[in-house]
């Protein structure tokens, strides 16, 4: 996917009333910023926290700013990769979906039909031992993924 300017701008605000899970002490860069380039940089089609940190790092100062990433001695900087590992393991991951949908709603691509897909996971058990299966709504047009949760597997 590629992102517009308008779509860059927006995202921050999404994010800006999820609570911050880390310490006053020490940060640099705010939440939303820190979620809005993983959420952008995912949507680009990244997986993973260094392929994230590495879209990030090739960002020019223009989308950086767009971004509202902080600035320092003239130019726009990302949050490293620690950052950004921290922050997506420690958000609250309910927050975080409804913030997402919400952009969705406002920002994202309009499909006629949604498909409704699931998954079982090879090797993946869960906190009660048993084999996690996650299901997906995914746009026919746009083949983008809308949301994806855990879910109980039919008997």
């Amino acid at each position: 996917m590629m992102m517009t300017a308008e779509q860059m701008r927006s995202l921050p605000a999404y994010f800006s009333k999820l609570p911050d899970p880390r310490r006053k002490q020490g940060r640099r860069h705010s939440l939303s910023v820190v979620l809005a380039i993983a959420t952008a940089a995912t949507l680009c089609g990244m997986c993973g926290y260094k392929a994230i940190y590495g879209w990030a790092k090739n960002l020019e100062q223009k989308a950086r700013e767009r971004f509202r990433c902080r600035k320092e001695k003239g130019k726009y900087v990302i949050p490293s990769l620690c950052v950004i590992r921290e922050v997506l393991i420690r958000v609250d991951p309910v927050e975080l979906d409804k913030a997402l949908q919400n952009w969705n709603e406002a920002h994202g691509l309009a499909d006629v039909c949604i498909a409704y897909d699931g998954k079982t996971l090879k090797n993946a058990i869960d906190e009660e031992g048993k084999q996690t299966h996650v299901v997906s709504l995914v746009g026919h047009d746009s083949k983008a993924t809308y949301t994806q949760k855990k879910s109980v597997p039919c008997p």
